[in-house]
């Protein structure tokens, strides 16, 4: 009971935490706007300056919305991985998704020079690139469900996951030796990832993507439960292993993949944020691991969004490099602080 009083308060924190740190992100930047002249925006009204909410409504919004989206779509992969193996260390990116899409992305971008030029025109398109993320994660996705499917010890499907990795890994790096200077900064550019610049049309299909992964990923909250105890428990209990483990794998890959795809390969988030809810709630009940990363997943990102703005100044720094530099030290000081983290 008492533990129950606590999550509700807790939750309720959390759930101001992100509404204040959604309103903070599209308050501060290059040009600060107060709370209020935000709250009248995004409520129908009208700034009291028209620049503001051209800047609130165009700008600022998407990105908000799209930093909410990648951080809750990410940490929740996390979760998904990390239970699944049993591996503290385990991202979304284990499974090789975000490398197959950026072994598409360098394809596109670095070996442009062999495609026809027709061809290289729409593929270097914003859209193009995002296609190409898209179907490189697709490829993986295909040949992860395939590997499942074949192999019954999870942790083979790991090591293919990691394997992949090292592949496109290589592949991309023969690409970058015979690329020219301007090939290799886009392709750095989109490797830094970005929350900005996405259309609406983008925003939306990103939106619909997240949503549908994590209605399958609360779907599948009771089988991660039974995980926990591992395999044979899991089987013991009536639960469909092959079934629950295509499931995970599947929520998980159209959460890496469409964030990948619209946002670039984003670090840490999909590692830490999990931990973060686990060392916060001290629980590992995933009814209650499910929504505390949901909610700190979108408050981190916020926050990496905001501190990458550098309030004040017209200098953005790279998303990428944000979230691991703020997000690193907080994961070890959290770990110090709990010694009998497990």
């Amino acid at each position: 009971m008492i533990n129950k009083k606590r999550n509700i308060i807790l939750f309720s924190v959390l759930a101001l935490a992100l509404l204040f740190m959604f309103f903070l992100d599209i308050s501060l930047g290059s040009i600060t706007i107060p709370f209020k002249e935000v709250y009248t925006s995004l409520t129908g009204g009208h700034a009291s300056k028209s620049t503001w909410e051209y800047i609130i409504i165009n700008y600022r919004l998407p990105k908000a919305i799209t930093a909410m989206l990648v951080g809750v779509g990410l940490s929740i992969s996390g979760l998904l991985m990390q239970t699944l193996f049993r591996n503290p260390l385990a991202g979304p990116d284990v499974l090789g998704l975000s490398s197959g899409a950026i072994l598409a992305v360098a394809i596109v971008i670095l070996g442009a020079g062999f495609l026809p030029t027709f061809l290289n025109v729409i593929l270097l398109s914003p859209y193009g690139i995002v296609f190409a993320s898209t179907l490189g994660s697709v490829l993986v996705l295909m040949l992860v469900l395939l590997v499942a499917q074949r192999l019954r010890n999870t942790m083979a499907i790991l090591i293919v996951g990691l394997m992949f990795g090292s592949f496109t890994s290589a592949i991309v790096g023969v690409l970058t030796y015979f690329s020219s200077a301007e090939q290799l900064q886009k392709f750095t550019f989109w490797s830094l990832g970005s929350l900005g610049n996405l259309s609406w049309t983008s925003i939306s299909i990103l939106a619909v993507c997240v949503s549908f992964g994590l209605l399958l990923s609360a779907s599948s909250i009771k089988p991660l439960n039974a995980l926990l105890l591992g395999e044979n428990y899991a089987k013991s209990m009536g639960l469909n292993y092959k079934k629950a483990r295509l499931v995970i794998i599947f929520a998980t890959s159209i959460l890496a993949g469409s964030v990948t795809a619209f946002a670039g390969p984003i670090a840490f988030i999909g590692l830490a944020v999990p931990h973060i809810a686990k060392l916060t709630f001290q629980t590992s009940n995933h009814a209650v691991l499910y929504w505390s990363t949901f909610f700190y997943g979108g408050i981190i990102m916020l926050f990496c969004d905001i501190a990458s703005q550098l309030p004040g100044l017209d200098t953005t720094l790279p998303i990428n490099a944000i979230t691991s530099i703020i997000g690193a030290p907080v994961v070890v000081y959290l770990l110090m602080r709990k010694r009998n983290f497990q």
